[in-house]
């Protein structure tokens, strides 16, 4: 009977959940606050970490920066370059600083030779952008398809368990929101953090959406610059306007709760009279549907016309 549950496996041994050693304590810290802060305290080794982003969004000048600090750290890092050359992250890195040109870059894109790479020398932190470009030569399609980035994935997280070895994984955001390639991406990751902004603003703002080893839904705020990422430590006065002793009409400051952390932000309002019947109500940042709700409300039980 015993045999017809499949052969090839082995007896282990199960120890005690309290025999078990290693404690959160060993977090590695990348010196980005911003960062370490999303992730709960820093880098914890043998995690997995996915990093969405729309394209151009600044995902790889982050990884690159948070690479940087690292090595400088004394943190050995690898840096698998799938999506540009080699010229490309070096003229990046030119203009981070002299601590990104010390960061070991690797620009392939088969699994097999990237693990055996990283098995031969275990870095501390690797950095794979993206992992929409990595392929395994055990299975057909091309870089990118569903079945591609499910298995590059799943290697990786085994081989990040087994070498301690923290993976930090790059991957693009379709227009619809969701991460480019199959949804079980984000369940087999330890933390996935969503890397958002407006292009046209110079704001970008880092959020948790999924950590096993911290609190979800906190955020970091950063602001590009020539000179890469700049975390904002005060988060408040980048989402205010300027307010020089006196409140202009029109305009609001509410609290936020983002995580843990309480945000004020400004919310801007400008009324003109409508030349035909039905007014129209734009927004920007801000759900037309829920702007449509609170001003039923009002104009039903505060009695202000719109």
């Amino acid at each position: 009977g015993v045999g017809s549950f499949g052969s090839g496996g082995r007896v282990v041994e199960t120890p005690r959940v309290g025999d078990i050693s290693g404690s959160e304590s060993q977090r590695i810290k990348s010196g980005i606050t911003e960062f370490d802060f999303v992730l709960g305290g820093g880098i914890v080794p043998g995690s997995l970490v996915l990093v969405g982003g729309e394209p151009g969004i600044g995902k790889s000048t982050m990884l690159l920066q948070v690479a940087a600090e690292l090595e400088q750290r004394g943190s050995r890092t690898l840096y698998v370059s799938g999506e540009e050359s080699a010229l490309q992250v070096k003229l990046r890195a030119d203009r981070l600083g002299a601590s990104a040109l010390r960061v070991s870059l690797m620009g392939e894109t088969l699994l097999e030779t990237i693990l055996a790479t990283a098995e031969s020398n275990p870095p501390a932190v690797m950095v794979v952008d993206s992992i929409q470009t990595v392929f395994t030569g055990d299975l057909e399609g091309a870089p990118g398809n569903v079945g591609q980035v499910r298995e590059c994935a799943a290697r990786l997280m085994r081989f990040a368990k087994d070498r301690g070895v923290a993976v930090l994984l790059v991957g693009h955001v379709t227009k619809g929101g969701g991460i480019a390639g199959p949804k079980t991406l984000e369940h087999i990751v330890d933390t996935v953090l969503y890397f958002e902004g407006e292009s046209s603003l110079d704001h970008r703002v880092l959020r948790a959406t999924k950590n096993r080893f911290g609190s979800v839904d906190e955020i970091g705020v950063f602001r590009m610059t020539e000179r890469g990422l700049v975390p904002v430590e005060n988060p408040s006065a980048l989402f205010l306007g300027n307010h020089q002793g006196h409140h202009a009409s029109g305009s609001a400051i509410t609290a936020l709760i983002e995580g843990t952390r309480p945000v004020l932000i400004e919310v801007q309002a400008l009324a003109a009279k409508a030349g035909f019947g039905t007014p129209q109500r734009v927004t920007t940042g801000f759900d037309a549907r829920r702007l449509a709700l609170i001003l039923a409300v009002l104009e039903r039980r505060a009695g202000l016309a719109f």
